[in-house]
């Protein structure tokens, strides 16, 4: 290979890396849990600077976690989803807005129709900062309900591990169109968002002080 040829190679490996490098490192990571990760994926994969968002495990002692095993109780999981995302198209804090006005905040015994420690609200945070962003959060949805802070239920806990769900539990709401809605509809996810949280539910609106 001439010198020539050489030079082109490494002027468009480095132009490549001039390009991908940043992006890569402008990708921060969100692990939240919110009841079943088919319904929290999909509130949430869709948003403008959202790259994508993966269903999984996390919060508990056991490695390598399987649905059936998460599910049964004993393991400490919740279902979750990790979300990557693009900060300067979305911030932590409106990736988080958005998942409070997707949970109901009132219920730390599960989320909807699903019951037990599996599905408990959890944001886990890496780092000062999302801790910071996170405690905030609460603060400001407690304020948009009118509640205490106390009240609400939605736990903040350190990330630990995400443990990534079996293949078949990816893209559920998709791939699996007609079962989603039915299970959505059935476990009346969305009639108790409307009811906690009015016409905010569901979007990125700015915090109220109260509604």
């Amino acid at each position: 290979m001439t010198r020539r040829v050489l030079a082109a190679c490494l002027a468009v490996a480095l132009l490549l890396l001039g390009f991908v490098a940043p992006a890569w490192a402008a990708t921060e990571e969100a692990v939240l849990a919110g009841g079943c990760f088919w319904c929290l994926e999909h509130d949430l994969e869709d948003l403008p600077g959202v790259i994508d968002a993966e269903s999984g495990y996390s919060g508990g002692h056991l490695e390598n976690p399987s649905y059936g095993q998460v599910s049964s109780g004993g393991t400490g999981h919740q279902e979750v989803v990790r979300v990557r995302f693009d900060p300067q198209r979305i911030s932590y804090p409106t990736l988080l807005r958005v998942y409070w006005r997707n949970v109901d905040p009132l219920d730390g015994g599960g989320q909807f129709c699903d019951r037990g420690g599996s599905y408990k609200p959890v944001i886990f945070t890496e780092g000062d900062q999302q801790l910071k962003d996170a405690k905030a959060s609460l603060q400001a949805a407690a304020q948009e309900l009118g509640k205490p802070a106390s009240a609400i239920q939605v736990q903040i806990k350190p990330l630990k591990r995400f443990w990534p769900a079996e293949g078949y539990h990816q893209n559920y709401a998709v791939n699996n169109a007609i079962k989603y809605n039915y299970y959505r509809w059935a476990c009346g996810r969305d009639r108790r968002l409307d009811q906690v949280w009015g016409s905010r539910a569901r979007s990125d609106a700015p915090w109220m002080a109260k509604r």
